[in-house]
């Protein structure tokens, strides 16, 4: 049956006859296969080329693997430990500026408590000098003797408390802490910036570290010991960085003078020299003038606020001695003159805050010193192209002074006194 079915499929069932043989029927069904396999299955010309244009051409090269050479590798190494470092360095930055800010403010609180407590004692004191006077007479004896031991016991708290607060200046030491707070965040920001630009130098760590020590050094955080000299012999102003001066201090003709080279030229750098020559006679000289001023007005008034309290307590304990000799009342006027003018001294000193005026005044004596070596520095270096760029110098240089570019520039006009004889102004408008 299943012969039949496939004979009908291919061949009409009426073109079979039944007189065709066998053998005959074999050979019509194998003739098809002899010729698909004599004669191979050819595309057409159309679809030959078709094909053969969308057929990628094979690469037979072997494929190039991306090999670093031990140089490459090494400065890669290089480079994951120099960011390293400075992620090191930011947080230990951050963890100083944090210290130096909650010091401040807790020497500040200082300065405050301090002053209103002295000026509480000593007024009190004074007061129960007066009372002793009022209440000395016949049979009062004892009240008075009462408030002149118990005037003399204030007074005498009083210039011991005073003889630390000028010793140690609170204000001034909440002021160390303030300019602290803001260089480390300032190097803060410097290292953020050169994480952010990428490719930072093996040098910049050892740079960054430098600093660090130099602030440590410059603004200590314990009180005792290592604090700064309060009443120093000789003024000077504050420095907080590492040495920028080369120690070559020879005088050259940089490259820069005939050609622009990384921003620099001739009339640049005479520009700054000049720039420079003001900043050193005018805006340090000035602040160092201030604060000699500002620190013997503070050496006068350190002496003042004790001594006047400690004549209040001599002249309590001398109406206490005197007050059964029957003797006049003139150490009781003492006791109580002496307690108002220590109060108002006091007052004008720590009230006034006269120890953080003269750290704020050689603060500024030390911006401007630091700019002065920032230029020496700059133009001591031989090679212009190892610099940084002449006009991103001479912005910041600018900025620093509180100047524009064009009032810069014609600031060198009047680093020497004109035909009137007027002196030059000063270099800096910022402060």
């Amino acid at each position: 049956m299943a012969a039949r079915c496939a004979s009908g499929i291919l061949l009409p069932s009426s073109s079979v006859s039944s007189g065709y043989s066998k053998g005959r029927v074999l050979a019509i069904l194998q003739a098809p296969r002899q010729k698909l396999e004599e004669s191979p299955l050819r595309l057409p010309k159309d679809l030959q080329r078709q094909s053969s244009e969308e057929v990628p051409k094979i690469n037979t090269r072997p494929r190039e693997k991306n090999i670093k050479t031990p140089s490459e590798d090494d400065r890669d190494y290089s480079d994951s430990i120099t960011i390293s470092k400075l992620y090191a360095l930011a947080e230990a930055v951050a963890d100083r500026a944090e210290m130096h800010a909650n010091v401040g403010e807790q020497r500040a609180d200082w300065n405050e408590l301090l002053i209103n407590s002295i000026n509480a004692i000593t007024l009190s004191a004074a007061t129960m000098a007066g009372l002793s006077a009022m209440s000395a007479g016949p049979g009062s004896s004892s009240p008075a003797a009462a408030f002149q031991v118990s005037s003399a016991a204030l007074y005498s708290a009083a210039t011991g408390l005073l003889l630390v607060m000028n010793k140690i200046q609170p204000s001034q030491l909440a002021e160390e802490q303030r300019n602290a707070a803001r260089l480390f965040r300032q190097l803060y920001t410097q290292i953020q910036t050169t994480l952010n630009v990428g490719n930072p130098s093996p040098s910049e760590a050892e740079r960054i570290m430098e600093k660090i020590l130099a602030l440590d050094k410059a603004y200590p955080l314990p009180l005792l010991p290592g604090m700064l000299e309060k009443f120093p012999k000789k003024v000077e102003p504050s420095v907080w960085w590492p040495p920028l001066l080369q120690q070559s201090s020879r005088h050259f003709k940089t490259k820069a003078a005939d050609k622009n080279i990384n921003g620099w030229s001739g009339d640049l750098e005479e520009e700054l020299r000049r720039v420079r020559g003001v900043v050193k006679g005018k805006d340090v000289a000035e602040y160092v003038r201030l604060c000699k001023l500002v620190l013997k007005v503070n050496r006068i008034l350190a002496f003042s606020g004790p001594f006047l309290t400690g004549l209040g307590a001599i002249g309590a304990a001398a109406a206490f001695v005197g007050s059964s000799s029957g003797s006049s009342s003139w150490p009781a006027l003492l006791g109580v003159a002496a307690g108002a003018l220590a109060t108002v001294v006091n007052t004008f000193e720590h009230g006034g805050q006269v120890g953080m005026v003269f750290e704020m005044y050689r603060n500024c004596g030390g911006l401007y010193r630091l700019l002065e070596e920032s230029i020496d520095s700059t133009l001591k270096e031989e090679e212009v192209e190892e610099r940084e760029n002449g006009e991103v110098f001479e912005m910041k240089v600018a900025l620093q002074l509180g100047r524009s570019l064009s009032e810069l520039r014609n600031l060198g006009a009047a680093s020497n006194e004109d035909d009137n004889g007027t002196e030059p102004e000063f270099a800096g408008k910022l402060f």
